[in-house]
């Protein structure tokens, strides 16, 4: 069952053709989703090649986007195609809830972006909000212990 949100995603992209910021419903598209899943890898790399230059305040971007394009080939995968990241986050949080998508929890999600963050995101580790933070804020450079966050999460919040 699609939720109000998703809905008004797909609205939006009947409504702006090529250029639409919305979803769109596709034919799934495997090769496509390769693609995406190659970009996905290219940008993890950078991650660490924009620290090595010197530019670690790009790594946050880096590492959202390799999150960010591994989402994008699920949706094509599942025959979607989307120009809006929080149609993104919606449609991929709906084929979760639906149990078409075991791979991922909401939890997972919640790490890339979580709506319910509101207050103090000068502190979350969201990698949306560490994006934002880098891309919008005078900084230039993560710290060492944030870099290792960014890059490896999962392990470090294990430790």
């Amino acid at each position: 069952m699609l939720n109000e949100k998703i809905e008004k995603c797909l609205k939006e992209g009947k409504r702006g053709g090529e250029r639409h910021q919305g979803l769109v419903q596709i034919k799934p598209h495997s090769h496509r989703a390769e693609e995406h899943l190659r970009k996905a890898l290219q940008n993890f790399e950078a991650i660490t090649d924009f620290r090595n230059t010197g530019h670690s305040d790009w790594s946050a971007s880096a590492a959202f986007y390799a999150l960010y394009h591994g989402l994008l080939a699920i949706l094509v995968n599942a025959g979607y195609e989307s120009r809006n990241q929080s149609c993104t986050f919606a449609m991929i949080e709906n084929l979760i809830e639906e149990g078409k998508l075991k791979e991922l929890t909401i939890t997972d999600i919640r790490e890339i972006f979580d709506k319910d963050v509101t207050k103090n995101l000068e502190h979350s580790t969201t990698f949306l909000d560490m994006r934002e933070r880098m891309q919008y804020s005078i900084l230039t450079q993560f710290q060492e212990e944030e870099f290792q966050m960014l890059k490896f999460k999962r392990e470090y919040e294990k430790e």
